[in-house]
């Protein structure tokens, strides 16, 4: 039998399922025979064993034989026996993050069941558009809002240069500026960390993601997560942040933690590229040819913007640079006759 769970950042109090993030979506997946089973969210993972939130608190939940935690994240849903305290079964996602690491020839779920994702970078040399939009390629294939969070405001003269830039990098996009160490930052997220919501913070080392963290979560946190510094001569930050977990935000909500990711390979990521790439998806049924690359062909539709200043070359370069990756990194699946086919 599991034990009950008392040295977890977040606290073990009477809670509804609702203000855990339990929906409707959830709800039908249960089935009939499966009414004595409890809803428990994964609040972290461990090496042999997951540790789940639900209403009476946190536990340990004892996996089966063959079950490998590895097909698990923080945010999942799981039903498990609240008497026993053994994992059942994980319900499907609502949404997903999903990251294929150097090497891998598969995808690994990041956190799951994310609302929205903060991506949290600073105004200096950690600014990289080429990276965010990695991040926002993957909030949009993942079904999460991305939100572009600017730290470090006062090492730069000219914020609102930064601003413009987060801004134009996807329609709608929202880029809010805020200093992870004051508490003006809770308030200034309130409207994405309501009861039941879920966020979730991407972004390199040290450009504030466990300060931000430990500012949502308020004083009351139980364990607070490590800071560390930047180092000067790059901008480049210490990696604090280990491991995934599901911490309670003061007021409503929860927050989700990732280890820092300097390096991110998109794969299977299409359908977010297109969302991300959306001015140069609408021009190409307007080339010459339906094959275009955009590259050098006659009547291309997408280097007559460029030419015109509607599209910045470089912008262009980085959705060549992330379409080829996401073709090359995707696995083809075999389609009527044995045709293969790379999926977009």
């Amino acid at each position: 039998m599991g034990r009950s769970v008392t040295d977890h950042p977040t606290a073990s109090q009477p809670l509804s399922l609702a203000s855990l993030g339990w929906s409707n979506f959830f709800e039908d997946q249960r089935e009939p025979h499966e009414a004595d089973f409890a809803p428990m969210r994964i609040a972290a993972i461990h090496r042999s064993r997951l540790t789940g939130l639900w209403q009476a608190g946190l536990v340990e939940l004892t996996l089966a034989v063959h079950a490998n935690t590895g097909d698990f994240t923080v945010g999942d849903w799981v039903l498990a026996d609240p008497q026993k305290q053994t994992l059942h079964r994980r319900l499907s996602r609502r949404t997903v993050m999903e990251r294929r690491t150097e090497g891998s020839r598969t995808l690994q779920a990041a956190a799951a069941n994310v609302d929205t994702l903060f991506i949290v970078t600073s105004c200096n040399s950690d600014f990289n558009p080429a990276r965010l939009e990695r991040y926002l390629a993957l909030a949009n294939q993942g079904g999460t809002t991305p939100v572009i969070l600017l730290t470090k405001a006062d090492t730069t003269a000219d914020l609102r240069a930064y601003e413009r830039q987060a801004s134009q990098l996807q329609r709608g996009l929202e880029v809010v500026t805020v200093n992870p160490r004051l508490s003006t930052a809770a308030d200034m997220l309130a409207p994405w960390c309501g009861v039941g919501r879920t966020v979730a913070l991407v972004g390199s080392s040290g450009v504030g993601k466990s300060t931000l963290v430990n500012t949502l979560v308020g004083p009351s946190q139980a364990l607070a997560q490590q800071t560390g510094g930047i180092r000067e001569h790059d901008a480049k930050g210490r990696h604090t942040t280990t491991s995934r977990s599901l911490h309670a935000i003061a007021g409503g909500g929860w927050v989700i933690d990732t280890p820092g990711m300097r390096t991110l390979h998109v794969s299977g990521a299409a359908e977010g590229i297109d969302t991300l790439f959306a001015e140069i998806l609408e021009l190409a049924p307007l080339c010459r040819y339906r094959d275009c690359t955009h590259a050098h062909e006659p009547g291309c539709a997408v280097l007559a913007a460029v030419t015109e200043g509607e599209i910045e070359p470089e912008r262009l370069i980085r959705w060549r640079k992330l379409f080829d990756e996401n073709r090359d990194n995707t696995p083809t699946s075999v389609g009527p006759r044995g045709r293969q086919r790379t999926h977009r």
